[in-house]
């Protein structure tokens, strides 16, 4: 398991093309994410360029999930291990979706659950949300139980929304 104080979550670099390339066209994980096709490293560059890292300005956040290193007695970033989104942002009523993707070698270590606590804490105490949500597949037995462990109840089932069946809402008052 990861250690808590070990998970650093910053936001987007140049440096992350590569990874993100992976990720983002990691097909396996498509169907979870309403993702329908491949994207270029020219889309995800000028995403990466695009955008300011401001949930305000930009109307979503994707931070990276990283596990630091330590080298000659100083602390780096470290390695990026995923991705965290927030997506569907609703200034007025103080609330937003969550979407977490962590690289296959990374889970089932804590990785997940660690950054969903982080980010709860930030969007709770920086940003001064009330409300995280995320929609899940019904058959994604895995994703349901990570946003569960960090709080986040069942509140609605979604029938039929999705070709491949059910989607469930789950939900954390912050």
């Amino acid at each position: 398991m990861i250690d808590r104080k070990s998970i650093l979550l910053r936001k987007l670099e140049p440096d992350d093309l590569p990874q993100l390339y992976l990720w983002e066209n990691d097909a396996e994980v498509w169907l979870d994410g309403n993702t329908h096709n491949p994207l270029s490293e020219a889309d995800l560059r000028d995403y990466i360029l695009r955008t300011t890292g401001d949930i305000y300005q930009d109307g979503q956040l994707r931070l990276m999930i990283c596990v630091p290193q330590s080298r000659e007695g100083q602390t780096t970033a470290g390695e990026p291990v995923g991705c965290i989104d927030l997506y569907d942002v609703d200034i007025r009523n103080r609330k937003a979706a969550v979407a977490i993707y962590v690289a296959k070698e990374w889970r089932n270590q804590g990785v997940g659950t660690e950054a969903l606590k982080k980010l709860k804490l930030y969007v709770a105490n920086i940003l001064c949300f009330r409300l995280l949500y995320a929609m899940v597949r019904e058959t994604n037995l895995n994703s349901q139980k990570l946003f569960q462990s960090v709080g986040f109840q069942n509140v609605a089932c979604l029938p039929k929304w999705v070709n491949e069946g059910n989607i469930f809402v789950l939900q954390t008052i912050l």
